[in-house]
């Protein structure tokens, strides 16, 4: 597996009757399988649904549900983005006018920024990289909350 989202093998977690400890020696003390032709999962029974109408709309379908969900990953780092940033402004700006170092709302400043950035790279359809920068925004954010 290579742990991208696109991939839909997933691994054989249950161990056989042979491979267990412990396992019946004979077949009586077995117990039953399933039919080989039951789906074991969803995404089984769908890929046969899926076998039954071939035809040109399956690479459609499937372009069009994985322009669906780089949609949702996208606005979803803008907004994320955009959440931490103001959320890191308005800390900064409540630490300025107070009592605390000065490390303390640069530290807030520099990581709003840094989930400033996170939202413009999801925008451009960045969204791993946007993920990055909003945890090392929220970060650099939580080191300004240890100074104070």
């Amino acid at each position: 597996m290579s742990g991208r989202p696109d991939s839909d093998l997933t691994p054989d977690t249950q161990t056989s009757p042979d491979t267990a400890e412990g396992a019946p020696e004979t077949t009586e003390d077995a117990p039953e399988r399933a039919p080989e032709d039951a789906p074991e999962d969803l995404s089984e029974a769908d890929d046969e649904h899926d076998d039954e109408h071939d035809g040109e709309h399956d690479g459609e379908h499937d372009g069009d549900l994985l322009e669906e969900q780089a949609r949702r990953a996208r606005w979803a780092a803008v907004g994320t983005g955009i959440v931490l940033a103001l959320a890191g402004t308005a800390a900064a700006l409540l630490r300025v006018s107070g009592t605390a170092p000065a490390l303390v709302p640069v530290a807030y400043a520099c990581g709003a920024a840094v989930c400033a950035l996170a939202a413009v790279l999801g925008a451009r359809g960045r969204t791993r990289r946007a993920l990055w920068a909003a945890v090392a925004g929220v970060m650099i954010m939580a080191l300004g909350d240890q100074f104070d």
